[in-house]
């Protein structure tokens, strides 16, 4: 039996999870899966242009390890833009900061809620605490929405 995964700690929490090749309907689409923790390997090392050994400290995992993410999180986004598959960012072993919230809103009742980052619960198997309707999504910190109402952009 393999060792449990040990959790990455991730500091970017993305607003954007979801990417797809323009003028395709996304039925037509394959999907490739690009799991937080690869995001945040690839945004430490490509994006702000740290070392591996630095970005591997600060997500409090090996070099090695952060290799083999990294590896993996770029053969995946070479994969979606070379056979034009959308890109779904979700999943992965991951520990947040417990500073860090995710708000919810109630379509029924308007009722909003925060939880903590990491407790594994989606818009759309959440509940809300008020009514008990499972008509419930993410919001960001100025109250638009996420989930299914939001693929691939952000309004400002």
């Amino acid at each position: 039996m393999p060792r449990p995964l040990k959790p990455r700690r991730i500091i970017f929490d993305p607003d954007v999870t979801y990417f797809k090749p323009r003028a395709v309907p996304l039925s037509m689409l394959e999907e490739v899966d690009l799991t937080i923790d690869e995001l945040e390997a690839i945004r430490l090392c490509d994006f702000k242009g740290l070392d591996q050994i630095k970005a591997a400290k600060k997500m409090k995992i090996s070099q090695s390890t952060l290799g083999r993410i990294l590896t993996s999180g770029r053969k995946k986004i070479a994969e979606a833009l070379i056979e034009g598959k959308a890109i779904r960012i979700r999943g992965g072993v991951i520990k947040m900061p417990k500073s860090r919230m995710r708000k919810f809103k109630c379509e029924k009742c308007k009722n909003e809620w925060q939880e903590p980052f990491g407790t594994g619960k989606l818009g759309l198997e959440m509940i809300c605490p008020k009514c008990k309707s499972k008509s419930v999504h993410r919001i960001d910190y100025n109250g638009h929405g996420f989930g299914r109402r939001w693929w691939g952009y952000r309004k400002k």
